[in-house]
């Protein structure tokens, strides 16, 4: 059994164990529970009544969120000519094709934190999904880093997307903010990541859609929030 730090257990005990609360008062604990020496992350844990084993209740996607996760992401866009220069223009930290690409290959180069590409640059990024894959790097339309508006995904990403996709039990987790963050700006996050989860709910879902959700600091304990938001 994994033993929990002195700080820790001070923190749990801040919560009542299986008691869900407004999600204005986890907000609040979720700051007073905190337990790393540093900024941490605020984490957000959906239990969704999903059959992920159903193509169309495998979600994944990304979001923008109103006041941004408090990290600055470093973004590296795979594009040629035109696209090439609007990245550049938008942002991007770093940008480039075929060069770009041997330098992640022969020089195993990472120090990125998100992959935009234009379509037409994906059969070249194919022989990388081996690496990029594991490390959740390879592009995807479905979260939006395989477009031709490319300023737009960079833009996007510099002012606070996450991406999400279920697990094999239904779960969605992310990241809706930083410790330091007000309780009004975790509160405007949470609000966004779950209304757009619950927009994107597939239409072979019966009964309940969302079972729990629950919200954490790094290394935090888990605090569960009243489930009303689809109310």
């Amino acid at each position: 059994m994994k033993k929990r730090s002195k700080k820790y257990i001070e923190a749990a005990s801040k919560v009542e164990k299986n008691k869900a609360y407004p999600k204005e008062e986890a907000v609040k604990l979720v700051k007073e529970t905190s337990v790393s020496k540093f900024d941490g992350s605020v984490e957000i844990s959906m239990r969704l009544n999903l059959d992920t084993k159903k193509a169309d209740q495998q979600l994944r996607g990304a979001i923008v969120l109103p006041k941004g996760t408090g990290k600055t992401k470093k973004v590296v866009v795979i594009a040629k000519g035109e696209k090439a220069n609007q990245a550049r223009e938008a942002g991007a930290d770093y940008v480039g094709d075929v060069d770009m690409l041997e330098k992640i290959e022969k020089e195993n180069w990472f120090d990125f934190d998100t992959m935009i590409a234009t379509p037409d640059m994906m059969p070249l990024l194919g022989k990388l999904g081996r690496v990029l894959g594991p490390k959740g790097l390879m592009p995807n339309p479905k979260t939006g880093t395989v477009t031709m508006d490319v300023a737009k995904a960079v833009s996007e990403v510099k002012a606070g997307r996450v991406e999400y996709r279920t697990d094999t039990f239904g779960n969605i987790h992310g990241v809706i903010g930083k410790v330091s963050f007000s309780e009004e700006d975790l509160l405007a996050n949470l609000d966004t990541f779950v209304a757009h989860i619950l927009r994107i709910k597939p239409a072979t879902v019966k009964g309940d859609y969302i079972k729990n959700i629950s919200i954490s600091a790094a290394m935090g304990p888990g605090i569960k929030i009243e489930n009303n938001f689809d109310k």
